[in-house]
Order: C-alpha cells, then structure tokens, then sequence
C-alpha cells in the first residue's frame, strides 16, 4: 500500500443509511492502518515508539483478532480458526502483540486482510438474515446482555480509530509518513 492514492481512500456516503454510514466508516478506519503499514520491511513492522511496546506489526496481528473475535465470536458465536485456535492464551494472554520472528510482512497483511474479508462476509450474512442493526449478538457480557450488530460496529470502529492513532505516531517515527490523506 504505498503506493496508494488520496482517490483509493473509501469515505462513508455523505447522506447514507446508517449500515452504510457505519461499514464506510469502518472501512476508512481499515484503509488508514493498511497505508500506515504498508511498504515496510519486517524491521520496520517491528519498531517500536518508546516507551510503548506497540509495533505496526503487533497491530496489524493485534486488529486481525479483533476483527475475527467480533464478528465470528461476538455476533455468531462460532469458534476462532486459525491462528487463534492453536495458541496458549493462557501462557502469553497478549500473544497478538508480539508478532514472531518468522513472521513477514506480507504474512501479517495477509492474516489482517482475511480476518478482514471473514468479517465482511460475516456482516453481510447477519444483514441478510433481516435483521438489521437492531440484532443481537450472541456474545453476552458479564451482566447478561447481548451487543447489537450496531453497537459491535461502533464499537470496532473506536478500537480502529485508536490504533491508527498509534499508527500514526510509530509510522511517522520509522520514515515520516504524516497525516490523514495519501498523496494524490
């Protein structure tokens, strides 16, 4: 993604629903962290803004299981596949911060970016199913109640919204990427 244009950023429809309203927004949530993470090397996905431990690449991994805790977990409760489901959650409960060694540039963009396409086809499934933003998730937090498909969607939209704030300040600290719009 560096090479990306001001004109590839997807923008929320001026006057739109609220589905729409809320999954462009999401999207431009989504579109900030790829350009912020993209055309890095691996130590580049790795640096650090001290005193912070958070990487691009940790947020890259970090906001993958994000994605798929709430639109798999939260809204369908089904089971996180791989790489979720396979690591010692208890040993290292931040293990989506640390991204491995081995891991590769490409291989965290691909792992965000399919987490990603899992939850846009979960979203779809869950409007076609009739019922609309008002549905409940069917997570339930410690009190009893059960998120709606909107507020799963605020609600991930404001995780986003934080990191690419995070983003932000490491990317500019690597090459001095800045700002809010790609060139072009």
């Amino acid at each position: 993604m560096s090479d990306v244009t001001f004109q590839d950023r997807p923008e929320p429809p001026i006057a739109g629903d609220e589905v729409a309203t809320l999954l462009g927004a999401l999207d431009r949530q989504r579109f900030y962290l790829a350009w912020k993470c993209g055309g890095l090397d691996a130590a580049g996905l790795r640096q650090r803004l001290e005193p912070s431990g958070i990487t691009l690449g940790g947020l890259l991994k970090h906001l993958a299981l994000v994605e798929d805790d709430y639109f798999t977990r939260r809204l369908h409760d089904r089971p996180l596949g791989p790489p979720w489901d396979s690591e010692d959650w208890e040993a290292d409960p931040q293990w989506d911060w640390h991204p491995a060694a081995e891991d590769t540039p490409e291989e965290l963009m691909a792992l965000w970016r399919a987490a990603v396409e899992r939850s846009r086809a979960s979203v779809e499934e869950a409007l076609a199913s009739g019922g609309g933003l008002d549905q409940l998730g069917t997570f339930t937090w410690p009190d009893g109640q059960s998120p709606s498909l909107r507020r799963i969607l605020i609600d991930l939209i404001e995780e986003y919204a934080r990191h690419v704030g995070h983003a932000d300040l490491i990317r500019e600290s690597i090459d001095g990427l800045v700002g809010e719009d790609p060139p072009g």
